[in-house]
């Protein structure tokens, strides 16, 4: 029984980090861009917009259909940032640990 009470503890320690990275997550802001930094969308660690600013020659009522375009460009550019910044806080926390295949964290 002392290894179960052993998994249980390191279980529970597992949880506690994880539920401090999802905190930090939320916290962080990670910056997306398009048309070389001309449009940028700033996504909090959940994935939710938080900004977007435009350059000032971007603003032509001709051009609206680009300026949509670009607006997804920095959007998809900023949420696959935060995709892989949260993949990497969750390797450092898993460290070795090995998951089920599909299986993906938090549960």
């Amino acid at each position: 029984m002392k290894n179960l009470g052993q998994m249980l503890k390191q279980a529970q320690e597992f949880q506690t980090r994880m539920a401090e990275m999802q905190q930090q997550l939320e916290n962080i802001e990670i910056v997306g861009s398009a048309a070389g930094g001309m449009v940028q969308v700033t996504l909090n660690g959940k994935g939710e917009m938080r900004g977007v600013k435009l350059d000032p020659s971007l603003c032509k009522p001709e051009e609206a259909e680009v300026m949509e375009d670009l607006l997804v460009a920095a959007h998809n550019d900023a949420k696959r940032r935060v995709e892989e910044r949260t993949a990497e806080e969750m390797q450092k926390l898993t460290g070795g640990l090995q998951l089920p295949p599909g299986m993906k964290l938090p549960f």
